[in-house]
This record gives C-alpha cells, sequence and structure tokens, in this order.
C-alpha cells in the first residue's frame, strides 16, 4: 500500500513541477518578444534619426512606433502579472 502512495505522489509532485513551469517559459518568450520589438523600434529611430534628422517627421513617426511598443509591453507584462 505505501508503494502506491509512494507513486502517486511522484506523479503528483512531476504534475505541479511541469506544470508550472510551462506558463513561466510562456511569460519569459512574451518578455523576450517585447524586448526584440523595443530593440528594433529602437534602431528604427536611430536609423531615422541618422537619415532624416533629429525632429523630422520620420523620427517623430518612428517615437512614436517605440513608445507603442513600450506601452504595449508594459500592458503584457502588467495583465500577465495579474493573472499569476
Amino acid at each position: 500500500m505505501k508503494g502506491k502512495y509512494g507513486v502517486l505522489a511522484a506523479i503528483l509532485a512531476a504534475v505541479f513541477l511541469f506544470g508550472s513551469a510551462a506558463p513561466v517559459r510562456a511569460l519569459d518568450r512574451d518578455d523576450d518578444r517585447c524586448h526584440r520589438r523595443i530593440e528594433q523600434a529602437e534602431r528604427n529611430l536611430d536609423k531615422a534619426v541618422r537619415k532624416h534628422g533629429e525632429h523630422s517627421r520620420q523620427a517623430e513617426q518612428r517615437r512614436h512606433q517605440l513608445e507603442e511598443a513600450r506601452e504595449r509591453c508594459r500592458h503584457d507584462h502588467d495583465r500577465d502579472h495579474d493573472h499569476h
């Protein structure tokens, strides 16, 4: 009888361990995507500034896109942490 409980305990431990790891990995992937989007938006802004100037229409558009990327990441981050 003790053997059955040990096996059951091991199975439950594995389920809890691996079941809780998947959402963490998903959050890490989402954070990585956010950081890549922000980095790309920063590169686009730098390129627009070099090509068109600091106060150009193109640079202003890229600043706006960068701020949107940052805001989206903040929103997604806050939403994900509210659920966990």
